[in-house]
């Protein structure tokens, strides 16, 4: 513990001096903003992952250099404030809030535990199965998480799991890393897989079908993804349900007040009904859940005191999911992603690959576009560029584009995506442990994954 300790450590180190010398130093042919620009992406993101600091802090400091070099516009610098990632996680707190604190989820977790609770792989598959399979009618992977973290960890509870036990560590990350990586294989489950779909009709009138995206994507990025985040849970966090426990679940009563718990019901399902339906009313999830928290707070009518919303709400975490918004702009608009994009081209061009290398080194140059901008700006920055990307390899357009989902469902840091972050949040467990899955299932992503996704789109006849 000690020797990684210092060796994030070292990292961070290196990252400060790096953003210092670019700081003094700028490179040559760039405006200096550029390379203002450059050093704190780099040192935020390398906070972020080393987690040398805690994440809000860091944020912070992000938020509070890149004000007073003036390198964005404040109503560019705070935009995350006001989009409808951070509504989001702040509307999810207050409804996962009132699942919990009403005993719901535990209601919920009786009627489940006799399903479940058999083994611990039955646990954790059956939990990452319910998740994938709410993917194709909740069109919010942090919805599917506020519904179903504390079920779960409910489930948890009543198996004897405690706060920080293996078992507990093994729900947790199965919810987290379930409800949002598999779902990037389902067109209107995840934001960005709109985005690219509205990009891609924007720039290029190319329209992407619902069954078309799921036929090429999920047998492989969906479903083998979910089986292998079962099998990581299992070999990472072990952990046996103890058979005195079985005997409990099956003899435990329902708890809380039913009235509470009535209210929740009906207010989470009229949520779920305006979530799935949200392409015949046009209101976005993140509203919808926002109105959804309100009501639970509304004296008289929810289940929360108004002065709950304090203790039920992370602002470490909203300050979090803001700041990592704030570094996409940044990359957006200092020119970032323009000259990896550009540099991403060259490598095309002058690599004489076969079309299998071309569909990795997109893929991948789709990953690490994710790494630096976050997920969510993946298809900003690389949409307008595919026709490039296309002239230079082997791949049609339509081929080229579709290549950013296999990237950017390739996560390796959680704070590339908001809906991991609130994942652990809710679970009260450390977002660090999550490392432990999604680093391994990036590597294999890669290694695997990548190559299998290949022979399918060959045997779909998506590539030559």
């Amino acid at each position: 513990m000690l020797r990684s300790l210092r060796f994030s450590h070292a990292i961070a180190t290196a990252a400060l001096l790096v953003a210092l010398l670019l700081a003094f130093f700028p490179l040559a042919g760039n405006p200096a903003a550029f390379s203002y620009s450059a050093g704190m992406v780099l040192l935020t993101l390398v906070l972020w992952s080393t987690g040398v600091l805690p994440p809000f802090l860091t944020g912070l400091i992000f938020f509070a250099l890149v004000s007073m070099l003036g390198l964005l516009a404040p109503e560019q610098l705070f935009a995350g404030f006001g989009s409808t990632a951070v509504w989001m996680v702040i509307s999810g707190f207050v409804i996962g809030s009132a699942i919990t604190s009403s005993k719901l989820g535990d209601r919920l977790a009786a009627v489940l535990a006799p399903l479940l609770t058999a083994s611990y792989p039955r646990l954790i598959g059956g939990l990452v199965l319910t998740a994938v399979a709410l993917g194709f009618v909740m069109p919010s992977s942090a919805g599917r998480a506020v519904v179903l973290i504390p079920i779960g960890l409910a489930l948890a509870e009543r198996v004897g799991f405690e706060p920080g036990s293996a078992g507990r560590l093994g729900v947790a990350t199965a919810l987290a890393a379930a409800c949002n990586m598999p779902s990037f294989a389902v067109l209107p489950s995840n934001l960005p897989n709109m985005i690219l779909a509205g990009a891609s009709e924007s720039l290029y009138g190319i329209h992407f079908g619902y069954a078309e995206y799921l036929l090429l994507h999920f047998p492989i990025l969906g479903m083998l993804k979910a089986l292998l985040i079962v099998a990581l849970v299992i070999v990472v966090f072990p952990a046996r349900i103890d058979p005195q426990f079985k005997q409990a679940v099956a003899e435990t009563k329902f708890s809380g007040d039913a009235t509470q718990q009535k209210k929740v019901a009906v207010i989470l399902g009229i949520t779920l009904m305006f979530w799935v339906t949200d392409t015949l009313h046009g209101i976005n999830p993140a509203w919808v859940g926002l109105m959804a928290a309100v009501v639970l707070m509304m004296p008289k009518v929810g289940v929360m005191a108004p002065k709950s919303f304090n203790g039920a709400t992370d602002f470490g975490t909203v300050v979090f999911v803001a700041a990592a918004l704030g570094v996409g702009t940044l990359v957006n608009v200092s020119g970032i992603g323009s000259v990896m994009g550009r540099e991403f081209s060259q490598l095309l061009e002058t690599s004489n690959s076969s079309p299998f290398w071309d569909f990795m080194s997109l893929s991948l140059m789709a990953t690490l576009t994710g790494v630096v901008a976050t997920t969510p700006n993946v298809a900003t920055i690389l949409t307008p560029m595919a026709s490039e990307f296309a002239a230079a390899s082997e791949l049609s357009l339509s081929t080229v584009l579709m290549t950013q989902v296999v990237g950017f469902s390739t996560v390796i840091f959680p704070y590339q995506v908001a809906p991991l972050i609130m994942a652990m949040q809710l679970s009260k467990e450390p977002l660090s442990q999550l490392l432990k899955i999604i680093i391994p299932l990036a590597l294999i992503t890669i290694l695997l994954l990548m190559p299998l996704d290949y022979l399918w789109w060959r045997l779909l006849g998506w590539v030559g």
